[in-house]
């Protein structure tokens, strides 16, 4: 039986009091979405308001494509996926295998604090199942908890968008919270490469990465994992 991944965007599109457009990062969709596609994961894509979540307009630039966000664009199965995702409060951690966050900054303003998604992460977790997140993303398992009630980031080895990577993009003064600081400051053994180098931390079923270019190597730890094999 085919394992099921599922793949939770923000629904988040405001950059602070910019008034510039935020939202998913495309790269950190569609590598991890083709990687899991062609090894056989169903996939459900979810976020907490449903339907369309909103595209970081900057990720869909020229400069910032990738052949697997060329694959996305030019995929109407996959669109019409995107289109509509699931409402976050409707999906239950029982039906699907591992959870996976896709980063962009839209993340540091909704999902860190959704009841829903802390909920689905805690309920994967105490099931001993995969949860994973690259970029800014890693945000999403900061108020989530075990069954003991400690931070599951606690003591434990995570990566995620880096202070300097942060600052590169000249939003350290607009972000909510950053990403690096905030997993320090809760215990976490958080780590990093050099700014855009693909890195990822695993500790047991969690998985994290660092930048865009960390995406699909998260995604096949996931499989890795969930001892799916995944031919390149």
């Amino acid at each position: 039986m085919a394992k099921k991944v599922l793949v939770v965007l923000t629904s988040h599109d405001q950059l602070g009091d910019t008034g510039r457009k935020t939202g998913f990062w495309l790269e950190e969709l569609a590598a991890p979405y083709y990687t899991f596609k062609d090894a056989g994961v169903e996939l459900t894509l979810a976020s907490p308001k449903g339907g369309q979540p909103p595209l970081d307009l900057q990720s869909d630039d020229p400069a910032a494509q990738t052949d697997a966000t060329r694959r996305f664009k030019d995929d109407a199965l996959a669109n019409e996926q995107l289109a509509n995702t699931v409402k976050l409060s409707e999906i239950s951690a029982v039906d699907y295998d591992a959870i996976f966050y896709p980063g962009g900054h839209g993340p540091l303003w909704d999902l860190v604090s959704d009841q829903s998604s802390i909920g689905l992460i805690e309920a994967f977790w105490s099931a001993e199942k995969p949860v994973s997140s690259v970029c800014h993303a890693p945000i999403v398992l900061v108020n989530a908890r075990d069954s003991s009630g400690e931070l599951i980031v606690k003591d434990r080895e995570v990566t995620g968008f880096s202070n300097s990577e942060e600052d590169a993009v000249g939003l350290t003064e607009i972000v909510p919270m950053l990403v690096e600081d905030t997993m320090i400051k809760l215990g976490a053994r958080y780590s990093k490469a050099g700014e855009w180098e693909a890195y990822t931390r695993q500790d047991g079923n969690l998985i994290t990465g660092q930048n865009p270019a960390s995406s699909k190597q998260v995604a096949k730890l996931v499989l890795k994992t969930l001892g799916v094999q995944k031919n390149d």
